[in-house]
């Protein structure tokens, strides 16, 4: 039989988050770069291009905020792991990694606020530039997650990052995505300012 803790659990859900943030985040960098103009885009089969493109990107945004609110809840419920409530909210309190916590938290506070601006009431409000100023920290939210993921033992035993893990492997492979598309989104920026 299957002996599953809820340390797993807690773990597979930052697994879930880290991929759903990364889906996301390639998302936004479509939706940001004019990209049914692009040639690239216009090669595609026709049931790609039909897809609700800035949908799938605002539900996956949701559901990575709904694994990354769970992940903490699983922690929280291992006696053996030794957090708390305050311990998650204070994360420097932590009984292991705190630093590496902290960054998980910090990730988790600035992913709120990347959905909660880009409600429609709120966006109006906020108007347009405010809103895409705000909307920059995603970029640090990614970075923050998973670099909180690629360091973190998943077994809280402190143990050094062993980099060929497969969990470790998916969050490097996350990383390298999200480094090529934002290279992908300055040189669109670049080209963008050249051309007015």
């Amino acid at each position: 039989m299957f002996n599953i803790s809820y340390l797993d659990i807690s773990s597979s859900l930052g697994l879930c988050a880290t991929g759903l943030l990364t889906l996301n985040f390639l998302l936004g960098i479509l939706l940001s770069t004019g990209y049914k103009a692009q040639a690239f885009w216009k090669k595609l089969p026709e049931f790609i291009k039909g897809l609700p493109i800035e949908r799938i990107h605002n539900w996956t945004a949701y559901l990575a905020l709904s694994f990354a609110l769970l992940h903490p809840f699983f922690l929280l419920l291992d006696k053996d792991a030794g957090f708390g409530f305050t311990t998650i909210l204070l994360p420097l309190q932590a009984p292991k990694q705190p630093i590496i916590v902290l960054l998980g938290v910090l990730a988790f506070y600035a992913l709120i606020t990347v959905i909660i601006s880009s409600q429609k009431p709120i966006k109006k409000k906020l108007g347009y530039s405010a809103w895409k100023n705000i909307h920059f920290i995603s970029y640090g939210t990614a970075l923050l997650f998973l670099i909180h993921g690629l360091l973190m033992d998943p077994l809280l035993k402190d143990r050094p990052t062993d980099w060929i893990d497969a969990e470790k492997v998916f969050s490097e492979c996350c990383i390298l995505l999200l480094l090529a598309a934002s290279f992908y989104r300055y040189r669109y920026f670049v080209a963008k300012k050249n051309q007015g």
